[in-house]
């Protein structure tokens, strides 16, 4: 099919083509041919195709995997993400789970903006990730105030995982006033990848949570989702399973 009659653009359109070809003629974890394969096929331009190629990605229906090469997504599944189930970070019922801790004096102007930090000022560092049936599907950066759970807390830099579990702990002794969310598209950083198995600049999906106790910002967590997998839900229902893809 030659796309030069097609009035909307025609990476645009090559990708509708693409989309009913991966409907009818491949299966999920089927590599696809290579762009110059494709691009003859199609008859048109790398540069048109690659567009296709990565919107298709930005939908879910495409995967990029190092060493493999592109591949047919399988459908995206549920995670919840709804206030219900996630009060403080690491409390009951959290499938977070936590990786290390450490303490810093610099931190995203974004994030120093909703914590209501001072320049300078120390701040508690959690990373942690999402597992589902083996495979990564979020990781996530929780920026905790210092003078908010100073008491029992003890950072030990030999095992940055005591520490991280620590910090989560001393949340669990204060109040939750309440918590804000938004949720953006964004690109994955280049630790965010390498957590996630993706390329750096994959498509993600951004929650940033801000959790409030005694009238101020306690912490604020930067969880970075896959794109590819996940579509995130909020509401009381139940969130669906994971599935490995």
């Amino acid at each position: 099919m030659k796309l030069e009659t097609a009035p909307e653009p025609k990476y645009w359109h090559l990708k509708t083509v693409l989309s009913d070809a991966l409907d009818t003629e491949f299966t999920v974890g089927e590599i696809l041919p290579n762009e110059r394969d494709l691009a003859a096929r199609f008859g048109v331009a790398r540069a048109t195709l690659r567009q296709a190629l990565e919107q298709l990605e930005l939908e879910g229906r495409l995967q990029r995997r190092r060493g493999v090469g592109t591949t047919v997504a399988p459908p995206r599944v549920g995670v919840a993400v709804d206030p219900t189930r996630h009060t403080w970070p690491g409390a009951a019922g959290d499938d977070w789970q936590a990786v290390a801790a450490s303490e810093t004096d610099t931190v995203p102007a974004a994030v120093a903006r909703l914590l209501e930090t001072a320049p300078g000022e120390a701040v508690h560092v959690v990373r942690r990730n999402r597992v589902s049936a083996g495979q990564p599907v979020a990781a996530e950066l929780l920026y905790v105030r210092s003078d908010a759970v100073s008491d029992g807390v003890d950072m030990v830099a030999a095992d940055p995982a005591a520490g991280a579990r620590a910090v989560l702990r001393a949340l669990q002794a204060l109040d939750l006033d309440g918590q804000d969310r938004t949720v953006e598209l964004g690109s994955a950083r280049a630790e965010d990848a390498k957590q996630l198995d993706r390329l750096p600049g994959s498509p993600v999906l951004v929650v940033t949570t801000r959790y409030v106790s005694q009238g101020r910002a306690t912490a604020v967590a930067v969880s970075t989702y896959r794109a590819d997998t996940c579509r995130l839900t909020f509401g009381e229902r139940e969130p669906e399973p994971l599935l490995a893809g």
